[in-house]
């Protein structure tokens, strides 16, 4: 069960997770291989602190040992934990504040129960949610012609399925997005272009930052 270790200390470890493993076991016997549990073949004390969908690639980050996973969350919860994603939209997206660097999207998420797994933006019952975009420097106007636009993301909050909600909310589902864009959006690739690039961190040991990348696939 192959790996791709970033990095590896006796507090930390941070893997690449390729798009199409689950990233924690699921129901059932055929949903059991996961990241975690190929990482904790290899390191017993391995313990989960955050994940990434499915369909998304990219860094993720886990905790060896109780104590160490404590502080990896409670920094994941007081918004320590900084993480920037790489993203392949639907459609000419453009700035929405000409002169400025980031875009932010501000619309309060919750879970669609009557057809979980996806989440919706609702008014009266979603949780605040922040997700700050911009458009990535590597993205060549000409090449797409108005049918794609690539960009970096930064959540703020940490919302199931927020990305992916948000850019749908706005007009602009991610390609390849079997949840929340339409035949012809999801036609544009065969995977969902999202990949989570770019991680930062505090040491739980000693409170250094740390910073970590992942080249995009895509």
């Amino acid at each position: 069960m192959s790996l791709q270790v970033v990095h590896e200390d006796d507090a930390l470890i941070v893997l690449d997770k390729p798009a199409g493993l689950l990233a924690v076991p699921g129901r059932g016997p055929d949903k059991q291989d996961c990241l975690s549990a190929r990482a904790q073949a290899r390191w017993p004390d391995a313990l989960v602190v955050h994940r990434l969908d499915m369909s998304t690639s990219g860094l993720v980050v886990m905790a060896r040992g109780l104590d160490h996973q404590r502080t990896v969350s409670r920094a994941f919860e007081t918004r320590q934990v900084h993480k920037r994603y790489t993203a392949v939209v639907a459609g000419a997206l453009a700035s929405t504040q000409p002169g400025h660097d980031w875009n932010l999207i501000d619309l309060p998420l919750t879970v669609d129960w009557p057809n979980r797994p996806r989440s919706i933006v609702s008014r009266e019952l979603g949780k605040p949610s922040l997700t700050r975009w911009r458009l990535d420097a590597s993205e060549s106007p000409a090449q797409h012609a108005g049918i794609t636009t690539r960009l970096e993301l930064e959540p703020v909050t940490g919302r199931t399925h927020q990305l992916r909600v948000h850019l749908q909310a706005i007009g602009h589902p991610i390609a390849g997005d079997a949840l929340y864009a339409n035949a012809q959006q999801q036609a544009l690739a065969d995977r969902l272009l999202l990949h989570a690039h770019w991680l930062q961190l505090p040491h739980p040991r000693d409170g250094h930052t740390l910073e970590f990348h992942s080249p995009c696939p895509f």
